[in-house]
């Protein structure tokens, strides 16, 4: 019996041991601080800002999915709550209810001698088949949802998403090729501008409502997800290669989403927020952009057009071809090179003889 307590009250004292070292150790080690932007009182945006909406394209104390905003989202919401919900629930019900009659029914007091059967043909037909047409009920509906989430209709508009350690970097190529970095906010300051906490961001991604939005992601460093719940896309940032996803909202406001891949020790603070406007805000945007950073911005005709063109979600047209000559065509005659005349070869002199 001593022995016995001699052995317990030594696990128990080299436990105790263990767990102080590694608080310590814990304790040892650094925290890295969480960078965060703050933005000065005094700088204005040229085009202000965008209020979110509450329960809008962000978390919700609910345990419910955010509201769908996109067709891919709504497409995929219907699978889940009127398909694999519904499928679920069934599945459950049988099994417990199977599950239920087997216990009572052969119970040991109803059935004093086991029964010896090996095999049912009506049973194992059953257990077969159910299954299989289960799969085909789910695999019609999720083949057509992922060939709309991958065969994406014609974009008006595409966005380069680079993901670095702990940020995101942003490029419109279209609209002279101008980029931003997009950080988290302090709490403060998300506070003050109606953002959530840990999802503010000092810069947006902005885009026009009803455009279809080309999404290009890549990585600099590390793997990340660029991912946005309520448009229902989630799209891997792999460094040397260039994924692509989209969206399309209709709805103007902003939308918050989050890296969905373990990136390092601050994959929880490089949030993604997306302002969805009008097309004409969309317009001022871009030009302050563009100003910012010196880039011409085209003729109003042009950017009319360009704008127009990104609600239809289809490119700027190119001229017709035409068979006609240059000169016709462009209203300036050719400048035909006159050939020089030829030059008789140099004869070389004869050398005197010695």
């Amino acid at each position: 019996m001593r022995a016995t307590a001699t052995l317990l009250l030594t696990i128990v004292g080299f436990a105790a041991a263990t767990a102080s070292f590694a608080q310590g150790t814990v304790a040892a080690v650094p925290v890295v601080p969480v960078t965060t932007t703050a933005i000065p009182a005094a700088a204005a945006p040229a085009v202000p800002a965008v209020l979110p909406t509450p329960g809008i394209g962000q978390p919700t104390d609910g345990w419910n999915l955010q509201e769908a905003v996109t067709p891919i989202a709504r497409e995929a919401r219907h699978m889940t709550t009127a398909i694999l919900d519904p499928l679920m629930i069934a599945v459950c019900v049988v099994v417990f209810v199977l599950l239920g009659y087997t216990l009572f029914r052969y119970r040991r007091a109803a059935n004093p001698v086991a029964s010896r059967t090996s095999h049912n043909t009506v049973v194992e037909v059953i257990w077969t088949v159910a299954p299989v047409l289960i799969l085909v009920w789910i695999a019609v509906p999720s083949f057509r949802l992922l060939a709309n989430q991958y065969e994406p209709p014609k974009a008006g508009l595409t966005i380069k998403a680079t993901g670095h350690q702990w940020y995101w970097e942003y490029e419109y190529p279209d609209q002279g090729g101008f980029s931003f970095d997009s950080i988290i906010l302090s709490d403060a300051d998300a506070k003050k501008h109606g953002d959530p906490a840990k999802l503010g961001v000092d810069n947006r991604v902005v885009v026009p409502a009803g455009t279809t939005v080309r999404v290009l992601t890549t990585a600099a460093d590390v793997i990340h997800a660029w991912a946005m719940p309520s448009f229902w896309v989630q799209m891997d940032a792999v460094p040397g290669r260039i994924n692509e996803t989209w969206f399309k909202v209709d709805r103007p406001g902003v939308y918050y989403g989050q890296c969905f891949q373990l990136c390092g020790t601050k994959h929880a603070f490089m949030p993604i927020a997306v302002e969805v406007v009008s097309p004409a805000r969309f317009a001022q945007w871009v030009a302050s952009k563009q100003k910012e950073n010196g880039i011409t911005p085209p003729t109003a005709r042009t950017a009319a057009a360009l704008v127009k063109g990104a609600v239809a979600g289809a490119e700027t047209p190119a001229p017709p071809a035409t068979n006609a000559p240059a000169e016709v065509a462009t209203g300036v005659t050719p400048v035909i090179p006159t050939p020089a005349a030829p030059v008789a070869p140099a004869v070389p002199a004869p050398v005197a003889a010695k």
